[in-house]
């Protein structure tokens, strides 16, 4: 006989293990990742997906009598198909106007500037391809057990308008734009850009608070130098954020540094702030537990908040090249998402992906990745229940009223 009958079958299922015929050695599903989130799915509700389609309809016309799936519209709206539609981040809604930003749990903000950068230039690009590539993802994850349109509320508020030629000018758009949706009580999640956008981001946030923030830095750069090049660029955001009086420099820690490409002028002042660098080799050593616990315990020492910021060029860049600069020997990819949401999990006031370059981009992998780290970020606070942490730290909430064009001249509406 050439066959197994069906009373003799060894499937591993756990509905099978009533048959005596089960073999001892084979595993117990039961106790598997995989199964438990199969069954854990049966709880996250559908609300707001069966709203979407109903929206859809209602927005794009029902679909040609010839369509069987009567949720299908005529033109394309939400979540399907993935590769239509106009892009927002994980075709979240757009808020033009943005005093709506109030009304989400979080808030994606792009800041499509590369003034700041030293060397390769098109991470201003960054936030189109993030926007882009982000259509392939559903909001659920299967091993968290999260579904993001179901379990919190999430809008794109477009672009911050910087200006190509002026750093400061830009950092103050930067600045002005991030404290108006942390005031609001969402949580900003900013798309650079390239890593001199760090500065302004902590800087909207930090004044909107009189408490104190940590900052969580993944990078393969220490990026704490003064200037480079004679200005505030993509090598010293964290200089100028640890010069803020409620943003401690003990509760810098930049986790991944290593390599050939980190300035001795950052190390300097790195040592005299008494800054905190886990390198590469350390978090080998450690493993990704150990290495989140103590980046955790130094950031939030004393502190009422922690601020996540992730260089994309952290991770091995075989697996990222398209950034402004390329580092071998960095995270691998599992370890850049676990560290991450080993850190978001305790819950963050704000975040920022930089240095995503979509010119030297090889089929949109390192905008893939990017997306990917916002998303775990999302569903690690979204399943520890810390989203929306924040906003009982907002004390001194920036109102900035909307302008009314008049001639040639904005003026401020009372």
């Amino acid at each position: 006989m050439f066959f197994t009958p069906p009373e003799r079958t060894r499937s591993h299922h756990p509905a099978d293990r009533r048959l005596p015929q089960a073999r001892a050695h084979h595993p117990d599903l039961t106790k598997l990742g995989g199964w438990k989130a199969m069954q854990a799915e049966a709880d996250i509700p559908e609300g707001r997906a069966d709203e979407e389609r109903r929206w859809a309809l209602r927005m794009g016309l029902t679909g040609a009598d010839s369509i069987d799936d009567k949720s299908i519209p005529t033109f394309a709206r939400g979540e399907l198909p993935h590769y239509a539609g106009i892009n927002t981040f994980l075709k979240a809604p757009y808020a033009e106007d943005v005093l709506e930003v109030a009304n989400y749990d979080a808030t994606v903000l792009g800041i499509p500037f590369d003034g700041g950068t030293t060397y390769r230039p098109g991470t201003r690009f960054g936030p189109q391809g993030l926007r882009k590539i982000s259509a392939l993802y559903t909001p659920y994850n299967y091993e968290l057990g999260v579904d993001l349109r179901e379990q919190m509320t999430m809008c794109d508020a477009g672009d911050v308008f910087t200006i190509p030629a002026n750093l400061e000018k830009s950092f103050d758009q930067i600045s002005r734009a991030v404290s108006h949706v942390f005031s609001s009580g969402s949580l900003p999640i900013m798309i650079g850009g390239d890593h001199s956008i760090g500065f302004p981001c902590v800087r909207g946030i930090a004044e909107c608070t009189s408490k104190k923030i940590g900052i969580v830095h993944f990078d393969r750069h220490a990026d704490i130098q003064e200037k480079d090049l004679d200005e505030r660029m993509h090598t010293t955001p964290w200089f100028h954020s640890t010069n803020l009086p409620n943003v401690p420099a003990k509760n810098l820690v930049q986790v991944g540094i290593g390599g050939w490409q980190v300035p001795r002028e950052a190390v300097k002042v790195a040592r005299e702030r008494e800054t905190n660098i886990i390198t590469m080799a350390d978090m080998e050593r450690m493993g990704v537990d150990k290495t989140a616990e103590m980046a955790l315990e130094m950031a939030w020492d004393g502190v009422d908040m922690v601020y996540m910021s992730f260089d994309i060029d952290s991770i091995d860049c075989g697996f990222v090249p398209g950034t402004g600069w390329p580092e071998p020997g960095g995270f691998l990819p599992r370890e850049a998402l676990a560290l991450a949401s080993k850190v978001a999990a305790q819950g963050i006031c704000g975040m920022e992906l930089v240095e995503v370059s979509p010119p030297y981009d090889t089929s949109d992998i390192t905008a893939l990745m990017g997306t990917r780290v916002i998303v775990d970020v999302l569903g690690a606070m979204v399943s520890n229940g810390t989203l929306g942490k924040h906003k009982v730290h907002i004390d001194k909430p920036v109102e900035i009223p909307h302008g009314e064009f008049q001639g040639k001249r904005w003026s401020n509406a009372t």
